[in-house]
């Protein structure tokens, strides 16, 4: 394992060793075949069958190049076991969160600024890339693909029927959602009885109320969740005035099936859940829109990050090969088709059609108004979204603040460590 951070990244995954040392460490290079083996681990096995096909036409067209992708279910602890024994895939597909930072970090992950088709990424997709380095890094380390979108979802022939309008700002939102009381529809659902749903609102007011550095800030000693946090988790809890009597009584099942039965006007959560509502009900008109908790309209931004990105390991043999396939991938019909089966945003420049159920959020979108989930800063060992869950359930704003605080501390020793370590050497590693 090279890198100064390597020990983060093994302590980090010796939770996963015990099963993944009895994964297969063997990569498949099939030299056999003359051709430059290209291989790519990716973690949304939801996307197999897109990946299936592209790794079909990709070999049907390249003489000199043979491209296997992976979709395993479990590709998160495949590919931190194959690092750990530095049995690297050339590719890895994975989302701009905390583990890509870890990777980053451990200098497991190949520089591709030279990657001529990085001129074509959406500037704000790389700005949220390089934001999640855990200090600031020469390079970059992935080219992004496709985002996704949250905000809240509405049933859009309902709020014609009512004539109900978009918010704008926090306080037309709170109106609106007396206007849907009084009409005996419930505002809201939520599942938070699955506690990563927790997550959604709480993400989508936080960009609008929170810095977009806070937690780097925390990490610098230089600001605290308890200030940073205070607003949006006032407001959290506000939301659930005007949902279920029992907010953790339903799981995400629940509240999409509900949703879609119409049961309430609107749900506080991801593009990523509009297969599931329609899956329960296919006619449902859905359209979305920003969460919108500015007290000011022009203080609202897009919660989006990197659902989907490539990342081409320091390990890969062969570069351009590499390359190649991410030029196959980027090609206008296969970024459309990926929009197309995932309900995605593409990171790309480009005339591309996106599903009607984003059209509320269009402009954000077109204008780059976008700003990363807090929570792809948080470390999984910490379950923010079981301390959203708790919050919820005991409405102690003064408790679940100093526990974020506490809790920080306790997970992120490591890199707080590091962190301060850079500033105090003058911002040098």
């Amino acid at each position: 394992m090279r890198g100064k951070s390597a020990r983060y990244l093994s302590a980090a995954l010796v939770v996963v060793m015990t099963g993944g040392l009895m994964l297969s460490g063997c990569s498949g290079s099939g030299e056999s075949s003359g051709k430059t083996e290209i291989e790519i681990l990716q973690y949304k096995p939801e996307a197999a069958t897109y990946f299936d096909q592209v790794e079909e036409q990709f070999n049907a067209t390249h003489d000199d190049i043979h491209l296997t992708i992976d979709s395993p279910n479990d590709a998160s602890t495949i590919m931190r076991t194959r690092f750990i024994r530095e049995d690297y895939p050339d590719i890895i597909g994975i989302g701009g969160d905390i583990n890509y930072s870890y990777y980053v970090d451990a200098e497991i992950l190949a520089d591709v600024s030279d990657y001529a088709g990085m001129a074509d990424i959406k500037d704000s997709y790389i700005d949220i890339a390089e934001a999640l380095e855990i200090v600031p890094t020469d390079g970059t380390y992935i080219v992004p693909y496709v985002a996704n979108a949250a905000g809240i979802l509405y049933n859009r022939d309902m709020f014609e029927e009512h004539g109900w309008e978009i918010p704008t700002n926090w306080g037309e939102l709170m109106s609106l959602c007396e206007e849907i009381k009084a009409e005996g529809i419930l505002p809201f659902y939520f599942g938070f009885r699955d506690t990563w749903t927790c997550l959604a609102p709480w993400n989508g007011i936080a960009v609008d109320l929170a810095p977009s550095d806070l937690c780097k800030q925390v990490n610098r000693g230089e600001a605290n969740f308890t200030e940073g946090y205070a607003e949006a988790a006032e407001k959290y809890i506000q939301l659930m005035e005007y949902g279920p009597e029992d907010p953790v009584a339903y799981g995400y099942n629940d509240a999409c099936t509900a949703f879609a039965r119409g049961e309430s006007a609107m749900y506080p959560i991801g593009s990523y859940a509009v297969p599931q509502i329609l899956s329960v009900n296919p006619d449902m008109n859905i359209d979305s829109f920003v969460m919108p908790a500015s007290d000011s309209s022009d203080g609202n931004t897009l919660n989006s990050g990197i659902d989907l990105g490539f990342c081409v390991t320091a390990d890969c043999p062969n570069k351009e090969a590499a390359y190649e396939v991410l030029d196959f991938l980027l090609e206008d019909e296969n970024i459309q088709a990926y929009v197309d089966d995932q309900n995605a945003i593409p990171c790309r420049e480009g005339d591309f059609e996106l599903a009607p159920y984003v059209d509320g959020m269009t402009e954000y979108i077109e204008s780059g108004n976008m700003t990363d989930y807090q929570d792809h800063y948080y470390p999984s060992e910490m379950a923010a979204d079981a301390i959203l869950q708790t919050y919820v359930i005991d409405k102690d704003t003064d408790a679940f603040l100093a526990r974020f605080d506490k809790d920080w501390q306790r997970y992120n020793r490591d890199i707080i460590r590091e962190v301060q370590e850079y500033e105090e050497n003058g911002g040098n590693e």
